[in-house]
């Protein structure tokens, strides 16, 4: 399937379950915008992570396990990536699994029939089949109440891929995603976005219920220090002492050799998917038509593209104290 007729095959999938006119359009879009609804209770929540890309995941994954009060975790995927700490794709989901295990033995956590491996590679134009791929749209099919919500923090290619295997689980699941710059911002280019283009524009395409979480001006405000961690985490507990160690030593390969005295700060980017489900407030958001999100990594609008829900800030004080407090009672 090349790029050209993947997004044919979505623009159908989004016709099809939008209407064929504007009447038709009504009740499908109502749909939509209920599913993209501000949430409140306890939610079904899945995690999607490329969990030993960095040092963030691990904050999120632990974030969602210790907030039983907002949402039950029915399992945790491991994602692709590739950068200086794997060496590939396949191989960076392995590291992501693995470390998986290792947060899940630290709380004493089962990982059979919770962790699943995904995507061995980038799913370019075509879906990649995968043990988290399926998992999914078993979750996703399950009769609920409520839709299940995907937190995806890191290249979407699972969800994705299990969106083009089982187009009927867009009307079942919320993404919320960490990814991208906001819509005029020059440049759509970020990490998780230009990992795996095809299963970015997946997202905006397929009509399936967004949340998007820009980085830049947005979840960037998510930095943290070596002394405040200090202050807060180092020494409460083994998983606390672990989180520490990884971020003192993330500083010293990333510090730039400038000495201990000088301001440091590193984003913990990905609990802002985790934060936005607890409390929506922390993370004001509005609903826009959803961009196209072009082949050489810029946005364009389109009028009558389906809605999007995208976070315009985020409150970063009350963020930390939250997983802060959950951390160290862990």
């Amino acid at each position: 399937m090349t790029t050209a007729n993947r997004r044919a095959f979505l623009g159908a999938l989004g016709a099809a379950s939008l209407g064929g006119d504007a009447a038709a359009q009504v009740a499908p879009e109502a749909a939509l915008l209920e599913r993209l609804a501000i949430p409140s209770g306890k939610q079904q929540v899945v995690i999607d992570t490329d969990a030993y890309n960095e040092i963030d995941d691990q904050y999120a994954i632990l974030y969602g396990l210790l907030s039983p009060q907002a949402m039950e975790v029915e399992a945790v995927y491991a994602a692709p990536f590739l950068n200086s700490r794997s060496k590939s794709a396949g191989d960076g989901m392995e590291q992501s699994y693995q470390e998986i295990l290792r947060l899940l033995e630290m709380i004493k956590r089962d990982a059979g029939g919770f962790a699943f491996r995904g995507s061995d590679r980038f799913m370019g134009a075509r879906p990649v089949d995968s043990a988290a791929a399926r998992d999914l749209i078993a979750k996703a099919l399950k009769p609920r109440q409520r839709p299940l919500y995907v937190l995806t923090i890191g290249a979407p290619t699972n969800v994705s891929s299990a969106i083009l295997m089982e187009p009927r689980i867009k009307d079942k699941i919320v993404v919320v995603w960490l990814g991208g710059t906001p819509h005029d911002w020059p440049s759509a280019r970020e990490f998780n976005l230009q990992q795996d283009i095809q299963s970015s524009q997946t997202l905006f395409d397929s009509g399936v219920a967004l949340v998007q979480i820009p980085t830049k001006n947005v979840s960037e405000h998510l930095r943290t220090t070596v002394p405040e961690l200090e202050r807060h985490l180092k020494g409460r507990s083994r998983l606390c002492d672990y989180l520490f160690a990884q971020f003192v030593d993330y500083r010293k390969k990333h510090a730039g050799g400038r000495p201990e005295s000088y301001p440091w700060s590193k984003v913990i980017w990905d609990i802002s998917t985790v934060a936005w489900l607890i409390e929506p407030k922390w993370e004001p958001s509005k609903i826009v038509p959803s961009p196209i999100l072009k082949d050489d990594f810029t946005w364009a609008q389109k009028p009558g593209r389906h809605p999007v829900r995208v976070v315009t800030d985020v409150r970063r004080d009350d963020v930390f104290f939250d997983l802060f407090e959950k951390l160290v009672r862990a």
